[in-house]
């Protein structure tokens, strides 16, 4: 399973696993764990959680969820993770 997403567990700039901007955990603007627009948990337009119409192709920087889950625990990002999986079940 870990060879499909090899580009994701990347945690230089702009990778999956990078804390800072552009990245996967990131939690500030346009990162992957940022709440605003553009973000990746923000669910208005043009966020990661939106559901609405889209006129943009679906990109992803983040591993499977199962495996994000995992990392944000073990990097103890505990409140992202209770947010995800909030919205798992």
């Amino acid at each position: 399973m870990s060879s499909t997403w090899s580009r994701d567990k990347y945690t230089g700039p702009g990778g999956g696993m990078y804390t800072g901007p552009g990245g996967g955990l990131y939690t500030g603007p346009g990162g992957g764990m940022y709440t605003g627009p553009g973000g990746g948990l923000y669910t208005g337009p043009g966020g990661g959680m939106y559901t609405g119409p889209s006129s943009k192709p679906y990109r992803n920087n983040q591993p499977p969820r199962h495996i994000l889950l995992i990392e944000l625990e073990k990097r103890g990002m505990i409140t992202y993770y209770n947010m995800l999986m909030k919205y798992m079940h």
